[in-house]
């Protein structure tokens, strides 16, 4: 039986990364997307070139996103897991006191939706062939009202997304499941988040393992996933 193979969104750093050790671990082989061809380099080396495919991609650009799961699918024979990881976040006021400049939104909603949802566009024809997995990163911010926040307007949307491809995928084996995180320890964390209680990339990975590692029978829907004493407002 070969190893199975996961595709990862954002695999450079952070979650990804994590996510891409812990798979490894696990047996699994590995296509890694992200725009920083280094990095990937450097992963793909670590945890081993025979195990691990670097594909940089924009994953905002279809052709880009489409080629890169396209050449995964043909190098290793097979697709079993997609992960759409890959996400962006500014600061951002709509009343505009603060944040970001909304020329700065724009690549924000671009990866965290249009990248995501494309990502899964790509991916499906091949997860239908394998009976595969797609697992979506969305957020505790996805859930809950966020005075200014379009961030988590962003991944408001992701959660729509996931249970309309959930919906739309029913009777074809494949499973979907969204992640939702709280504060997680990342390069985006601002200053105010600085003393708050947070999450270790290592804990998604773990997540998302744990419903990888499910029979093909069970389809985990959404693991919510906070750090202890989290404010459930934050």
């Amino acid at each position: 039986m070969t190893a199975p193979v996961l595709l990862i969104t954002g695999a450079s750093r952070g979650i990804g990364a994590a996510t891409a050790r812990a798979a490894a671990r696990a047996g699994y082989r590995l296509a890694l997307l992200a725009r920083s061809a280094e990095s990937l380099t450097e992963l793909a080396q670590e945890i081993g070139m025979g195990n691990a495919l670097a594909l940089p991609c924009d994953v905002t650009e279809w052709p880009e996103v489409q080629a890169a799961v396209q050449r995964a699918e043909e190098h290793f024979g097979h697709l079993d897991a997609v992960f759409a990881n890959a996400g962006s976040s500014v600061p951002t006021s709509f009343l505009g006191s603060e944040g970001a400049d909304p020329e700065q939104w724009r690549e924000m909603t671009l990866i965290n939706v249009h990248g995501t949802a494309i990502t899964a566009r790509a991916a499906l024809p091949a997860l239908v062939r394998s009976g595969g997995h797609l697992l979506l990163t969305g957020s505790v911010a996805g859930r809950g009202i966020r005075p200014g926040n379009l961030y988590s307007a962003t991944k408001w949307a992701v959660t729509g997304m996931a249970q309309n491809i959930r919906a739309e995928c029913v009777g074809t084996g494949v499973r979907v499941t969204l992640l939702q995180p709280g504060l997680v320890e990342t390069g985006m964390n601002t200053p105010e988040q600085a003393d708050r209680p947070k999450l270790q990339a290592a804990d998604i990975a773990r997540a998302a393992l744990y419903a990888l590692d499910q029979p093909e029978t069970v389809d985990v829907n959404e693991i919510l996933i906070r750090p202890t004493g989290q404010h459930p407002l934050r």
